[in-house]
């Protein structure tokens, strides 16, 4: 009978050991023949969300494409569009991690002003019918709802209930605000750059001067 029962627990141990083996090489074979599309397929959206939200280029913005830290840590992707070899404007990957349930990522465009182009959100985990309504809700021209063609110039965007002029989502005001959070933390990269270009113009041009 002993010796019965550790047969039977071998061919367990055995035939457990076998489909972990086989589970695990079809699961290798299967990140192998779907990691190639699937990365192609994130690279042709991330071109096609550059495309929209940026002025019109001829260079590559995803080729030029650099990284920039903000004052508060976050470090975005930064997508300069250039036409004739002049800067008119960017696209601008972002992010907040205070949305309803967690992180929203966004692209954003800006022209040569500093002026909001466009706008794509490129990941969330929003509410349905109530959160997720972002991806359309601030371009759409109703109220104070739009926020395409605004400048940050003179300070952040931020919802109505937040002494701002843009209307949050309805029942979404947390959505909302890290939403408008990725937008202002997008402009901020934006401006820094320039702010970083004109220094380091202003610093070559006293280089040549001392010279």
């Amino acid at each position: 009978m002993g010796q019965k029962l550790k047969s039977t627990l071998l061919n367990m141990v055995l035939s457990l050991t076998l489909v972990c083996a086989i589970t695990s090489g079809l699961l290798a074979a299967t990140y192998m023949f779907t990691s190639g599309p699937i990365a192609e397929a994130e690279a042709l959206a991330l071109k096609e969300a550059v495309k929209e939200v940026s002025p019109a280029f001829d260079n590559d913005p995803i080729a030029d494409s650099f990284k920039f830290q903000t004052e508060d840590g976050y470090e975005l992707l930064i997508y300069p569009a250039q036409k004739e070899g002049k800067n008119i404007g960017a696209a601008v990957e972002s992010s907040s991690k205070n949305g309803f349930s967690g992180l929203i990522r966004v692209i954003v465009g800006f022209d040569s002003e500093g002026k909001i182009l466009n706008y794509s959100v490129l990941q969330h985990n929003e509410t349905p019918g109530l959160g997720s309504k972002m991806e359309e809700w601030f371009r759409t021209d109703k109220n104070n709802q739009n926020i395409i063609g605004r400048s940050l110039a003179n300070g952040n965007l931020n919802v109505t209930k937040d002494g701002g002029d843009v209307d949050a989502i309805t029942a979404s005001t947390i959505t909302s605000r890290a939403f408008l959070e990725s937008i202002n933390r997008a402009y901020s990269a934006y401006i820094g750059i320039d702010a970083t270009t004109s220094a380091s113009e202003q610093n070559g041009e006293k280089g040549d001067t001392n010279e």
